[in-house]
């Protein structure tokens, strides 16, 4: 546990110290501004399921920039190697990289927290679906960090990393849409891997404990692949 404290506090110098996270973050939450000033005026409804969807979309399109860094650098600056041979493991490794962009992700939603008190302040808004669905997110961004994480071990480009990750992350958002078009067993299969299809249940306020499987286990399962990774070497 030493060993990930001192690691968790050089990832969190390099992702906070970043211009990357900054940028991102304005741009989150600028966007998520004007998205939710048009959604309060043009509705005048007291919710936040809209402004979920957007965050779940900004999430998968801008996390990308955020992990395409953690070990595609490393390796093109030949300083992965030199961390590998430090009496640390890579499980712990992985884990720092997770956390600091993980906790930068979660400081965005933060951010975006603002708008609750906005709601409260003009209207009476729903509770449990905005519980449900600062959930949803919270477990949406873990599985999104993580599959960013794997796919920085696999390249030494930073555009690469951040292609891979965009591309994996849009092709389990629409398996529902293709799982219609593949045979039985299989269109069941990929229909279970849908993004959209774990994360809209739970921001309606419906929370079952499979939607939370999916990307718990599907986080668990990338970090562990990138730990293999990083051992492989």
């Amino acid at each position: 546990m030493r060993s990930l404290g001192i690691l968790l506090r050089k990832e969190l110098l390099a992702t906070f110290g970043s211009p990357i996270g900054y940028t991102v973050a304005a741009v989150f939450l600028l966007v998520l501004g004007y998205t939710f000033s048009l959604t309060l005026f043009a509705t005048k409804v007291a919710n936040l399921i809209y402004i979920f969807h957007q965050m779940y979309v900004l999430t998968i399109l801008l996390v990308p920039a955020l992990t395409m860094r953690a070990f595609a650098e490393e390796r093109r600056n030949d300083t992965l190697e030199l961390l590998l041979t430090a009496p640390v493991g890579e499980i712990w490794i992985v884990l720092a990289k997770f956390l600091a962009v993980y906790g930068l992700v979660l400081a965005m939603y933060c951010g975006a927290f603002a708008y609750v008190g906005v709601l409260e302040a003009y209207g009476s808004p729903d509770w449990g679906p905005i519980g449900s669905g600062y959930l949803a997110l919270v477990c949406h961004a873990a599985l999104i960090v993580a599959i960013g994480l794997l796919m920085s071990s696999l390249t030494e480009n930073q555009v690469v990393a951040a292609a891979l990750t965009l591309g994996t992350s849009l092709m389990l958002w629409f398996a529902d849409s293709v799982a219609y078009l593949l045979p039985v067993p299989l269109d069941s299969i990929v229909l279970n891997l849908s993004l959209i299809g774990h994360f809209r249940p739970m921001v309606t306020g419906s929370v079952f404990v499979s939607d939370i499987g999916y990307f718990v286990s599907g986080a668990l399962l990338a970090l562990f692949l990138t730990t293999r990774r990083l051992a492989e070497r």
